[in-house]
């Protein structure tokens, strides 16, 4: 299946501002399933090429004159083969365990650790368990934009009781490295009727004797040929993909458009 992908992010500053950098993970990432046929990124300024330590590909975008708006454009042709129950192959990459390692936006607290002993009582070790989790978080946090934010914990969001795509994978992610199994945060975009959820985040769980499977936490399902994949990495703090720092600019609004349709 190919699919044409674009995507513009706009900043605007009430005063300019004198110096930005940025890290994007915009270009998809170099997976077995997924192809690249074109990609361009469309930037004001020079961009720096890079591989993460997760193996993501990134740019560093500096500016380093006054600027009283920043606009981002990705325009593309992908090429994606369908997955079997989300199985993800990779030939290379960090050690599992490397992401077993909780962090602030992932921590396994008393609420998170309750939570997972009643639903699981008896952990994941298959596919099909890990989508019960995902299930039973959906039922737990409804999908409800502008009640959460992106410093949002996991713990919180079981609390508060909604939430949106990259809270269903935090909770996701804390539940299942707090049964002591790595799992990883996943950015990209999902080819959907549903314009809301265009620009996606998800979950990969690494299982033994299954490898990495993917899941779509929000729309409880595997992940499919309809979700290309940017980033992986702990959390969204290390995946978003737009990050970064501004010297001056006064109050910044953003506004995100991502389109995602089949060629």
């Amino acid at each position: 299946m190919r699919y044409i992908i674009r995507h513009t992010t706009v900043y605007h500053y009430t005063t300019p501002a004198n110096y930005t950098i940025q890290t994007l993970r915009l270009t998809p990432r170099a997976d077995a399933h997924q192809r690249i046929i074109r990609w361009r990124l469309h930037t004001p300024g020079g961009l720096q090429p890079s591989i993460d330590a997760y193996g993501n590909q990134t740019h560093t975008l500096t500016i380093n004159q006054p600027h009283a708006a920043i606009e981002l454009r990705v325009d593309g042709l992908i090429e994606m083969s369908p997955l079997t129950e989300g199985r993800i192959i990779e030939e290379s990459g960090l050690p599992v365990q490397a992401f077993q390692v909780a962090t602030s936006l992932t921590q396994a607290d008393s609420r998170v650790r309750a939570f997972f002993a009643r639903v699981l009582p008896n952990g994941i070790r298959a596919p099909e368990d890990a989508l019960a989790l995902a299930h039973h978080i959906c039922d737990a946090v409804s999908y409800e934009p502008g009640t959460t934010d992106v410093t949002t914990a996991a713990g919180e969001v079981l609390e508060l009781g909604h939430g949106v795509c990259q809270d269903h994978a935090h909770l996701f992610l804390a539940c299942v490295r707090g049964m002591g199994l790595p799992a990883r945060y996943v950015s990209g975009y999902l080819y959907t009727t549903a314009e809301h959820a265009a620009s996606h985040a998800w979950v990969d769980v690494w299982l033994k004797d299954h490898g990495w499977i993917s899941i779509d936490v929000t729309n409880r399902q595997y992940a499919s040929e309809q979700h290309c994949r940017l980033a992986v990495a702990r959390d969204y703090d290390s995946a978003s993909p737009v990050r970064g720092v501004r010297t001056g600019g006064g109050h910044e609004s953003m506004a995100v458009h991502v389109h995602v349709q089949q060629q």
